[in-house]
């Protein structure tokens, strides 16, 4: 149970870098309820299974340590945070490599609506991406093709 916690961790935390981010919405929810039910979880299991005192120790600091940020950030933000960033539209791509593009992206919050933001976009898989800012120097501009494919990862209506 703790290996399987210790991932859930490092996955977030990788998640919570602003430059990383989870395309999948199914993986990134999982992440995020996995660490709210499983830090609980766990730290009861870690309490009632682990009989030495010092590993009881040791392996209660983690999850009293996420129980204890999911407590001050609050449940509620916490499950907020969960929405994924969707690609709604490519502007550009790299000449040299496919799997760098320039997109506009929607973030869906819920009732709050849509966080929108325009990113270079590195794939690493089509599972997690690294994200930064628009090269605004002329002699990136060279290597980009303006190519504006609609994809409407989010499916809205219209478009």
């Amino acid at each position: 149970m703790n290996i399987i916690y210790v991932f859930i961790v490092a996955l977030f935390l990788l998640d919570s870098l602003p430059c990383f981010d989870i395309k999948s919405q199914g993986i990134k929810s999982s992440i995020y309820f996995g660490l709210l039910i499983g830090t609980p979880l766990t730290l009861i299991w870690n309490a009632l299974v682990i009989k030495t005192r010092h590993g009881k120790i040791i392996w209660t600091i983690l999850p009293t340590t996420f129980l204890i940020i999911i407590l001050i950030v609050g449940p509620v933000k916490f499950i907020y945070s969960i929405g994924s960033w969707q690609t709604q539209t490519i502007l550009y791509q790299n000449r040299h490599f496919s799997f760098r593009t320039v997109e506009f992206q929607m973030q869906d919050v819920g009732a709050f609506g849509y966080n929108k933001r325009t990113v270079e976009v590195f794939y690493l898989t089509p599972l997690f991406m690294i994200t930064g800012e628009i090269p605004n120097d002329e002699e990136k501009r060279i290597d980009w093709i303006k190519v504006d494919k609609y994809v409407n990862e989010l499916g809205l209506k219209g478009g």
